[in-house]
């Protein structure tokens, strides 16, 4: 136990600039991130105060007892505060003594340190990150784990703390990195492209594959030196690592889209503005915004940096008239009709946050994107939308009428899944609304298991607006009816188009029995054409076996 100790104490003495980098360390997570349950038994006002004494604690006992460098000591403390509420969970408050009866505790009842580890360098699930031979169910304290020195020489580094789980995403783990090793490539890194300590920090914790020396690291690490560098980037922001790996993590948005890296770079020099201005967050949603056309990633991603002013357009909050925003895009008005002919459900208002998903359910998707890239984004500037046009007066009814009902939130959501699969605010949105019987989440997560099951996206959301009560079904019941469609009756989705009700029948108790007689019956040549999905399901018991034919029992 006092060799891990010393070598602990070495790695940092070996890396250091310790004082410099030890105020890195402190980023404790706040009280109020927490859950509501932890520290449950503290009463409020209280707890502010318990729980430092808490980890105060917890550090001595983790630095005194267990003989971890206190530095390393107190960065854990500070940074698992879930696993330090399910610790004290068992432990009776009393005001004077709290902290008294937590270290008995500790005495005599040894604690689980990889769990308040992981947790404090932000990575609270820590199975979904290492594989299990990466950590044996034996383990149970930091002063066993072979792997708990190369991050002791990251934070010597400079790493924050509670940073580094960081380090072990996109299939790569630090820990098989040695702590020499580790200070090597750094070193080489900063030396070979010239960035400075905290900007290959940034580097390595928004991209870790250049710590181990992939096939690609040069090119990433080249192309990171034209960006920040070469091109100042780095002027525009600050210059710690928070605000350096924000940047980097921006970048990491665009490289993921796989459009090729050279050509990225280029617009991203010309479009600076965009990560310096607009977080993380508003670039995600962009990209998720546009994704939803149906169109490649790396369109995306060039469409965005060749157009920065989309940044500025709010796709959220402003509603549109479909017909009304067709037309202004270009379609005619005897073009409109066809579509809202076609696809009814999908005209009225709606907002333009749904707007993909409106395009799609018309097979208008890429369409609209084309016309974007190719130079109309003036377009969606310059629509507006009067105040009355398009209002549905059955739809606004129907809105008056739920707002006086118990479940009117439970019907809000339900309302917004049906407009985000392209219905808009009409009669077909009302009868949905009261024909479907689950939550919002519930009926996205069986739209998307449909979708997956290879049903395009228009079409289905038509079948939708055909037969809404298929997606009162669980999961595993449609997914056995199409597995038994496709596989079994040799029969393609599209029939779906004219008999969507087919979902909705019992595979067990309807459908696997009748197809046996009709299979038969069509084995011993009986025309297929008598026998239409929708004429041997939907029919009763006693109409089904009324129309067979009398030899039927005999074969």
């Amino acid at each position: 136990m006092m060799a891990r100790r010393a070598a602990g104490a070495a790695a940092a003495l070996l890396f250091s600039p310790a004082v410099e980098v030890l105020g890195r360390f402190y980023s404790a997570v706040s009280n109020s991130g927490l859950g509501r349950k932890a520290f449950a038994g503290i009463p409020r006002r209280l707890r502010p105060k318990a729980i430092e004494e808490l980890k105060k604690v917890l550090a001595e006992y983790l630095h005194t007892t267990r003989s971890l460098p206190f530095v390393y000591a107190e960065c854990i403390a500070r940074n698992s505060p879930q696993s330090l509420s399910k610790a004290v969970s068992e432990i009776p408050f009393t005001r004077a003594t709290y902290s008294n009866f937590f270290q008995r505790f500790l005495r005599y009842n040894p604690i689980n340190e990889l769990d308040f580890f992981f947790e404090s360098i932000g990575s609270t699930c820590r199975e979904s990150v290492f594989p299990p031979s990466f950590l044996p169910s034996d383990v149970m304290f930091l002063s066993d784990w072979k792997h708990f020195d190369v991050f002791c020489a990251a934070a010597a580094i400079g790493f924050p703390w509670n940073k580094m789980g960081l380090l072990c995403k996109d299939g790569f783990l630090i820990s098989y990195v040695n702590p020499l090793e580790l200070h090597a490539n750094i070193k080489e890194i900063k030396v070979k492209y010239g960035f400075d300590n905290d900007t290959v920090i940034s580097i390595c914790l928004a991209f870790p594959s250049v710590i181990y020396g992939t096939m690609e690291k040069d090119r990433l690490l080249s192309n990171l030196k034209t960006l920040l560098l070469d091109n100042g980037l780095l002027n525009f922001i600050d210059s710690d690592v928070d605000s350096v790996l924000e940047v980097c993590e921006k970048l990491k948005v665009f490289f993921n889209l796989g459009c090729e890296m050279e050509k990225l770079v280029e617009l991203m020099v010309r479009s600076k503005s965009i990560f310096t201005e607009y977080s993380k967050e508003v670039l995600v949603s962009k990209v998720s915004y546009f994704s939803n056309f149906g169109v490649q990633k790396d369109q995306i991603g060039f469409l965005l940096l060749s157009k920065p002013e989309i940044f500025r357009i709010d796709f959220e909050n402003q509603m549109i008239s479909v017909s009304g925003f067709l037309e202004h895009f270009g379609l005619s008005k005897k073009e409109v009709t066809s579509l809202k002919q076609k696809y009814p459900h999908v005209f009225g208002r709606n907002r333009l946050a749904n707007l993909p998903f409106i395009l799609r359910s018309m097979n208008l998707g890429e369409w609209f994107f084309e016309r974007v890239k190719s130079g109309d984004l003036s377009l969606l500037e310059t629509y507006s939308i009067s105040l009355m046009e398009d209002m549905d007066e059955k739809y606004m009814d129907t809105m008056t009428r739920i707002q006086g009902m118990r479940i009117y939130s439970r019907m809000l959501k339900k309302l917004a899944f049906l407009h985000s699969i392209g219905f808009g605010e009409n009669i077909y949105a009302v009868r949905a609304l009261f024909i479907l019987t689950s939550n919002g989440d519930q009926l996205k997560q069986r739209f998307d298991c449909l979708l997956g099951s290879g049903i395009e996206f228009s079409k289905l959301s038509r079948i939708v607006s055909m037969c809404p009560r298929i997606l009162n079904h669980q999961k595993n019941h449609l997914l056995r009816n199409i597995v038994y469609l496709c596989n079994d009756m040799g029969l393609s989705v599209d029939v779906l188009d004219e008999f969507p009700a087919y979902l909705c029948y019992s595979l067990e108790n309807r459908i696997k029995p009748r197809f046996e007689i009709i299979k038969r019956l069509m084995d011993h040549g009986l025309p297929e054409k008598q026998y239409s999905l929708s004429t041997w399901i939907a029919r009763s018991d006693k109409t089904f076996f009324a129309r067979l034919p009398p030899s039927v029992e005999e074969i």
